[in-house]
């Protein structure tokens, strides 16, 4: 019986001591993505220099032409749910994405510095990952056991965080090496990714093919469910309530009137503790539920917030990345586990999709709202206005996540 005929979304608490291996579906997707993920961030670490200094495109446009290209790779996730749901082709759409991705590194090189080239190599690049995601996540999902699911998503969150750290210092060593070549460091980020591409041929096995099903409307098949309903508008709610990092770090380098050549550093800053508690984070959503990591999540991203009210100081800065760290960790891959057992398997990618697309699309709003009231209002009442608000949202969602039902927390229930 799938569990989403019982209603509860939380997996059952596991036993202190209990131990499981992680899927090797689990390790194959985390190398994959690790892999990807190196290609991908070298490119994103050279691309604005490449475009703003090296072919002279003013940052309004390279801001227009990569803000476009993010708000599509929400939408397009839909796509790519909807896709892999049919007979179960999950590793065929997720492989499409992936392959897609890979290719657009061959545009960059192609294209020689010509701008529609550019925009059709990001293009392709944005479209492989809103494709390959809710496909990549539902294999994630379906292979192991309910109980173990967090840690799952966050074994495969550290390998993944781990490529996006290393892309960056090999995109630069490479640029060390040629003497700041960029078509080498696309040259090479093709190369990565079509490695990420064969792992995923030669490693992970295809998902089980799904059972036959009536054709209906996407919206009756996936909001039928009363829990999940209840995650997707939680989810919305508290994505509509956060900011958005770049804001964070942007407020931290002018407390500190930080070298704009140390503003990289942030990011990476937070990715480090995003990878040291991915495992731990979803270890303990095992443990204890989801439902409560993932709102302590957004607890320690308030919590940033209310520091920055504060005078900024370097014990400032560490203490801001920090709490972000434990936000990542406690709610990105813990989410999906939540999620997860709710739907069924024939349904699990288009339904992991549209609450993903609900969350980016929510925190574009979040963070334009921001914008605005930074603008209008000034920093300090908008950030006020945003811990409040995020407050409000928080306190929400406490009430609409639908709590762990203690009878069918028995393994007897699954």
């Amino acid at each position: 019986m799938y569990l989403a005929n019982t209603g509860r979304p939380d997996a059952p608490p596991r036993p202190f001591g209990a131990r499981r291996r992680v899927p090797a579906t689990v390790i194959a997707l985390g190398a994959v993505s690790l892999v990807t993920d190196v290609s991908a961030e070298m490119v994103t670490a050279v691309l604005p220099l490449y475009l703003v200094l090296g072919l002279g495109l003013s940052p309004l446009q390279f801001g227009f032409l990569d803000g476009m290209f993010n708000g599509a790779t929400a939408l397009v996730r839909l796509l790519g749910g909807r896709l892999a749901d049919r007979g179960g082709r999950h590793k065929k759409v997720a492989g499409a994405g992936y392959l897609l991705s890979a290719l657009s590194r061959l545009g960059l090189l192609l294209a020689d510095g010509a701008t529609a080239g550019i925009a059709a190599s990001l293009a392709a690049d944005r479209l492989g990952k809103g494709v390959r995601t809710a496909p990549r996540d539902a294999l994630i999902s379906l292979s192991g056991p309910p109980e173990t699911l967090g840690r799952a998503f966050g074994v495969h969150r550290a390998m993944d965080t781990t490529g996006a750290l290393l892309g960056p210092l090999a995109a630069f060593a490479v640029l060390w090496a040629t003497a700041d070549a960029y078509d080498a460091v696309f040259a090479v980020s093709f190369c990565t990714g079509l490695l990420g591409v064969l792992l995923l041929v030669l490693y992970v096995p295809s998902a089980a093919p799904a059972p036959p099903v009536r054709p209906t409307p996407l919206h009756r098949r996936v909001f039928r469910d009363p829990a999940y309903r209840r995650i997707l508008c939680a989810t919305s709610l508290l994505g509509a309530a956060t900011i958005g990092d770049s804001f964070l770090y942007l407020l931290l380098q002018r407390g500190l009137d930080l070298p704009p050549a140390l503003f990289p550093l942030l990011p990476l800053g937070a990715a480090a503790g995003y990878l040291l508690l991915a495992v731990p984070a979803g270890r303990i959503a095992d443990r204890v539920g989801r439902r409560l990591p993932f709102l302590a999540g957004h607890a320690a991203l308030l919590g940033g917030y209310a520091v920055l009210l504060l005078p900024v100081a370097w014990p400032t800065v560490a203490a801001v990345l920090a709490l972000l760290a434990v936000f990542y960790a406690s709610t990105d891959g813990v989410l999906m586990a939540l999620a997860g057992p709710v739907l069924p398997a024939h349904r699990r990618a288009g339904g992991l999709a549209v609450l993903q697309t609900g969350q980016a699309l929510a925190r574009l709003l979040g963070a334009a709202g921001f914008g605005a009231a930074w603008t209008f209002w000034g920093q300090g009442p908008a950030l006020w206005t945003a811990a409040l608000t995020l407050a409000g949202a928080l306190a929400a969602a406490w009430r609409i996540l639908p709590a762990p039902t203690p009878a069918l927390d028995a393994p007897e229930a699954l």
